[in-house]
């Protein structure tokens, strides 16, 4: 970290100084030959008199010096530059105490040495912590600290920016002419959202842990209002004034930053990443950073060959001509520098071979796979496995462009993120001035009405309790649970599935009585739609099946088993026989779903010692066991090199696999309870699944007993919500692992 923010201070000092030669102390017109240089001294060769050198086009030291001096625009933007440096030097040094306060901690408190420190996960740095403080009382404001407890320090804000995104508080959706609907959030306009509202002058936060008093009261909110409506101002105006530096520096950092990879990998501006939108947008409440880069990140492929499995007749015939006529003239021209390397030397010639290879490359991204087949329903759902949150509208509108659209909000090219944070500094005081001003009445409210203190952790978003019975939404299984109003309840079923998210990845934390009561019912549900489900014996047998049918490659247990999941109400619709030779009735994916999901909370039944604390995963004894002990088809169907596997490893897919089959479910039910006329799922179930290994069910449930006890592995400090490794996907993308679009075969 010390080490990233050094370099951060260099690349700036050599943009600044590189961008400054290259205005001041270079020579054009000798670069571009646009004028002769003749050398004449008795230490030249005759025959390279003539030949242009680097020191020739870059002019003398006190020639430069005087042409800065000068330019007194030169000299201004040298100042604020400098400026700019010292202030970030500054901000630097203080970070950097604060680094190694850290570090002492860790070392001296949490018995971590530094070496140490990448082997061990977050669950376990969690635990030494909360044990701490069960000796020293390090909060004198209670005796022990709980994970929520925790998690509420590091997320605080980023609790209430997720709030506020879900509550479409933010203005960061933009009716424009001709585009219609435009999300807009680039890394500066996020930066001026936190400025104003968390950490800068005239923030609502009079520190880092405690909203200020006078916001909690409901009296003089008009006023707050109005006061925050010129803080919004004045930042507005500062942003307008500061667009033409910040511009500068912008398509500076763009330009050195991504050139030498456009020419290198053109398709990589083709490549997608997750927009700052959707990182919001996707984030459950209590949510840390590299957990949420771990499940963005196994959504990637799902959700690229969704996007990918769109295609444009008329754009592929273009693209086809478009990389025929190109390549001809490539290949001409090739030919004759093989034959004659003097052509070369032809004015233009290389760079007419860089732009058509360059032209060939992006139209050739354009030109699908004709030998794949994709299934738009099929391949949203298993996106939804992922990312966890999807519109109502998208169910059964996969194929349609507007759905697609919505998804692009969410997952851009790299080519609209770079474009975006171009405009940013013009973009973003419009959005300040004319948008953001005029929500400051509702900024108020929000903030009194979903701000509560929790003592030793100070004032956090109400969102974050992931409290039921105050914001849980009656179509999300809490109905009869939740005291919610409309305005009071998140959307989307954030409080329920941020609720087992957590409760999953906490197996340990003990929920208030109301999250309680909701996750006991969520279980009695899923054990009373099990009944009526296939086993999971049947549909780990279906798992190679499944996963070609959603064109992945071979993965491991948990990845099979969520395949089969998804596929299966495909396989039984269309009158596949199972295993035993009978043919087996419909059913939808949310029965397959409650069937594994309630093989593992039976297997606890089975295992007594080996029962978490909330029956919602199985943990595990011993790190050598077997994955799956009680049924050898099980095992067979499954990797031969599960069993290999580090048990931390095993414990992360499991507890990923078992939050997909949970969103899944939920999202089934929820349509039940908003559509009742509809099935839930892609296919109804008519007749229950009666003759299909009924009198061993729960037998064949209890195979899933894992053995799994280490948590997440984690680089701690090692995950940033705004940055994404861009060179893996790039990777992915370029290196085909991500199949190229499909043409026109559809499910």
């Amino acid at each position: 970290m010390m080490l990233s923010e050094f370099f951060e201070l260099v690349q700036f000092l050599f943009v600044v100084t590189f961008t400054t030669f290259l205005v001041n102390c270079v020579e054009y017109d000798v670069l571009f030959a646009n004028r002769v240089v003749n050398h004449t001294g008795p230490g030249h060769n005759p025959l390279d008199r003539n030949k242009v050198t680097i020191p020739d086009a870059i002019l003398p030291s006190q020639q430069c010096t005087q042409r800065i001096q000068e330019d007194s625009w030169i000299i201004f933007l040298l100042i604020m530059a400098a400026i700019f440096w010292v202030y970030r030097l500054i901000k630097v040094f203080c970070n950097v105490l604060s680094y190694w306060e850290i570090r002492q901690f860790y070392i001296k408190a949490l018995k971590i040495r530094m070496d140490e420190l990448c082997n061990f996960t977050w669950q376990e740095v969690q635990d030494r912590l909360i044990s701490l403080q069960r000796e020293q009382q390090m909060c004198i404001h209670k005796k022990e600290l709980t994970e929520l407890d925790i998690y509420h320090r590091i997320l605080r804000f980023k609790n209430y920016m997720v709030a506020m995104i879900n509550k479409s508080l933010l203005p960061v959706q933009l009716q424009l002419p001709l585009l219609g609907n435009v999300v807009f959030l680039t890394q500066g306009l996020k930066y001026n959202f936190e400025l104003i509202l968390f950490w800068g002058p005239g923030s609502l936060f009079q520190n880092k842990w405690n909203l200020h008093p006078k916001y909690k009261r409901i009296g003089n909110r008009l006023e707050l209002a109005q006061q925050l409506s010129r803080v919004i101002l004045l930042m507005g105006l500062a942003n307008l004034l500061l667009c033409p530096f910040i511009l500068v520096w912008q398509v500076l950092y763009a330009f050195f930053s991504y050139t030498e990879v456009i020419r290198r990998e053109p398709g990589s501006l083709g490549a997608r990443r997750w927009s700052l939108y959707g990182r919001l947008y996707l984030r459950h409440f209590n949510e840390l950073d590299h957990e949420l880069h771990g499940r963005l990140g196994r959504g990637y492929k799902p959700t690229s060959k969704y996007m990918n499995s769109f295609t444009s007749p008329l754009l592929t015939v273009l693209a086809k001509n478009i990389a025929f006529f190109s390549g001809s003239v490539l290949a001409v021209l090739i030919a004759l520098t093989v034959y004659d390397e003097d052509v070369l030397t032809v004015q233009h010639i290389l760079t007419a071979i860089t732009v058509l290879g360059v032209v060939i490359t992006i139209t050739r991204s354009f030109i699908p796979d004709e030998h794949m087949v994709w299934c738009p329903e099929q391949l949203l759902q298993c996106m939804l496995a992922h990312i966890h949150y999807m519109p109502d509208h998208w169910r059964g509108n996969a194929n349609k462009s507007e759905t697609r659209d919505e998804v692009a909000q969410l997952f851009q090219y790299k080519a609209v993120f770079i474009l975006e944070e171009l405009l940013s500094p013009i973009v973003t005081p419009f959005i300040l001035i004319f948008l953001l001003r005029n929500k400051s009445l509702e900024i108020i409210d929000f903030f009194r009405s979903f701000t509560v203190e929790v003592v030793g952790v100070g004032d956090i978003c109400s969102f974050a309790q992931m409290d039921i019975r105050r914001h849980g939404n009656p179509t999300w299984m809490s109905e009869g649970q939740t005291e919610a109003s409309i305005y009071q309840q998140a959307e989307n079923g954030k409080t329920e599935l941020s609720l087992m998210h957590f409760t999953i990845k906490n197996p340990h934390w003990q929920p208030p009585q109301e999250s309680s009561v909701f996750i006991s019912h969520l279980k009695e549900k899923v054990q009373h739609d099990a009944q009526g489900g296939p086993s999971t014996q049947l549909l780990l047998s279906e798992a190679p099946l499944c996963t070609s049918l959603q064109s992945n490659e071979s993965g491991s247990g948990p990845d099979n088993l969520l395949a089969s999941v998804l596929a299966h109400p495909i396989l039984t619709a269309s009158g596949l026989q199972g295993r035993d030779h009978r043919f087996i009735p419909p059913s939808s994916a949310a029965s397959a779903a409650a069937s594994v999901l309630a093989s593992l909370s039976t297997s606890q039944y089975t295992h007594p010692s080996r029962v978490r604390t909330h029956g919602l995963l199985p943990s595990a004894v011993h790190p050598e066991s077997t994955m799956y002990r009680s049924d050898r088809t099980v095992m067979d169907s499954m990797s031969n090199s599960d069993s290999r596997i580090r048990s931390n490893t095993l414990h992360s897919e499991f507890a990923s696999a078992e939050m997909s089959l949970h969103a899944i479910y939920m999202h089934e039910l929820h349509q039940q309870s908003s559509h009742p006329q509809r099935p839930s799922g892609q296919w109804q179930n008519p007749v229950p699944l009666r003759d299909l290994h009924t009198s061993s069910g729960f037998q064949a449930h209890s195979s899933l007993s894992s053995t799994i006890s280490m948590p997440t592995p984690v680089h701690l400090g090692g995950w940033q919500e705004e940055e994404e490794d861009e060179d893996e996907e790039d990777q992915e993308i370029n290196s085909g692992s991500t199949p190229k679009q499909g043409t026109g075969s559809s499910c």
